[in-house]
């Protein structure tokens, strides 16, 4: 997929302050962002104040050719979702790795990505009250060449939707309708609850012009892995139907007679693989197109996609599971040890503020020693056991030696509740050098 040449650089090139300094945590002093490369800070040699985030430019840049390349045999699109970043700047880089879009769960959030020149744009929720459909009409006022979608699940929603576009007074809205399952978010739940949303929004029209079908699979579980997988195709078995049931009803008719694709939407960080292969007979005529939307792939974690990953190259099979190979952690948080006051734990220079622990506690990865020693990979044994809000507690085995001023490398679980926490985050070479800084929005 090529990248999108609409996309303004000079839009991009403003995601990017002049200047940084140490209001922001992991910053040690007042620099001009340009001047980062030549300062060649490095994390090891303690040159930044700890905490600190990182983001390992090489994994990076192998997480983006890994999902390019999936991409090309899988033969379906991506939207990512930016909320897992909140960063332009890797938007950017996702757009130029030819991804259709920039998905997102708000109008804030939206705002963000227009304003730093995404041109299509995926809002994956519902789009509810004045004020929010209020932004998104005025996003659509400033920028006619902006392709903007929205979720709807409800005959509420597709009227609050049709009052936001008629006061507006804008072009039509691009609408999703949402199928969700029970006990899950969003969507409707079956058939019957699809029907009145479809008539809501044949009579909504032309304001509300329906382009597709979505939903999310990500939070079903069952007993193990297996029953999982089922429950994920049955659930896109019902995305499935509710395209046949569209296209019977010609509920697709104005977004084909405008030339606009039909958008089949499913696919988060953890089953997106089984999204594509079971939803991409649909491309296979008319003009469906099957877009995906997993957010984590470009910096992966220690943890839950982590732990996901082996399922993944199971179901996707050998030979091109050998061919991809793995994603790789691409975030890193550094503290230092503060304090060692009993035997077998030790306090760190981090907590909740600084770190996400919805999905798991971060993973010990490597220690530096103060004493400038050589750099430990750290086993199963080294655990964060707990953390406040400025704190967290590190066990440690027996045999090991931990001093005050150590350096602790972490990884992290679940990448979107760990951005949130920086309004900068360092790019850095394998060295650990500081060569660039990204900006977050959230």
């Amino acid at each position: 997929m090529p990248a999108d040449p609409s996309l303004p650089e000079r839009h991009l090139g403003a995601s990017q302050p002049a200047t940084i300094d140490a209001t922001q945590k992991g910053l040690p002093t007042t620099i001009a962002v340009a001047d980062l490369p030549a300062a060649a800070w490095n994390v090891l040699a303690g040159d930044l104040p700890f905490p600190v985030a990182v983001l390992r430019q090489s994994a990076l840049d192998h997480n983006s050719q890994w999902m390019r390349a999936f991409l090309a045999a899988a033969r379906v699109s991506l939207a990512p979702h930016g909320k897992t970043t909140m960063a332009p700047r890797l938007f950017r880089q996702q757009i130029a790795d030819g991804c259709w879009g920039i998905t997102v769960a708000t109008a804030q959030q939206a705002a963000v990505a227009a304003r730093h020149g995404i041109k299509r744009i995926l809002i994956a929720n519902q789009l509810v009250g004045r004020a929010n459909i209020a932004i998104v009409m005025e996003l659509l006022r400033l920028d006619p060449a902006l392709d903007l979608y929205c979720y709807v699940d409800s005959v509420a929603g597709v009227a609050q939707l049709q009052q936001g576009v008629e006061a507006a007074g804008s072009r039509p809205l691009k609408i999703l309708l949402e199928i969700g399952f029970p006990g899950g978010r969003t969507g409707c739940r079956d058939r019957a609850a699809v029907e009145p949303v479809l008539d809501a929004l044949s009579v909504a029209a032309p304001q509300l012009q329906l382009c597709g079908i979505a939903g999310y699979e990500g939070l079903i579980k069952a007993e193990d892995d297996a029953g999982s997988e089922r429950a994920v195709l049955s659930f896109l078995d019902r995305l499935i139907e509710a395209v046949d049931l569209c296209t019977r009803r010609d509920a697709f008719q104005a977004a084909r007679q405008n030339g606009s694709d039909i958008i089949i939407s499913a696919g988060g960080s953890t089953y997106f693989d089984l999204v594509a292969q079971r939803l991409f007979p649909l491309q296979q005529h008319d003009a469906f197109r099957v877009v995906i939307r997993s957010g984590c792939y470009l910096t992966h974690d220690h943890g839950i996609y982590a732990a996901d990953f082996p399922g993944l190259q199971r179901r996707i099979g050998p030979e091109l599971a050998a061919r991809l190979g793995q994603l790789e952690p691409a975030l890193f948080l550094w503290c230092m040890v503060q304090s060692q006051p009993e035997p077998g734990l030790a306090l760190l220079t981090l907590g909740k503020r600084d770190a996400g622990h919805d999905a798991g506690l971060p993973r010990p990865v490597m220690l530096q020693p103060v004493s400038g020693g050589a750099q430990r990979q750290l086993d199963g044994r080294w655990r964060i056991d707990r953390m406040n809000d400025q704190h967290a507690y590190l066990c440690f085995p027996d045999d090991a030696t931990v001093n005050v001023g150590d350096l602790l490398c972490l990884g992290i679980s679940h990448p979107c509740t760990t951005f949130d926490k920086w309004r900068s985050i360092f790019v850095v070479d394998d060295d650990w050098t500081v060569r660039d800084c990204i900006p977050t929005y959230f």
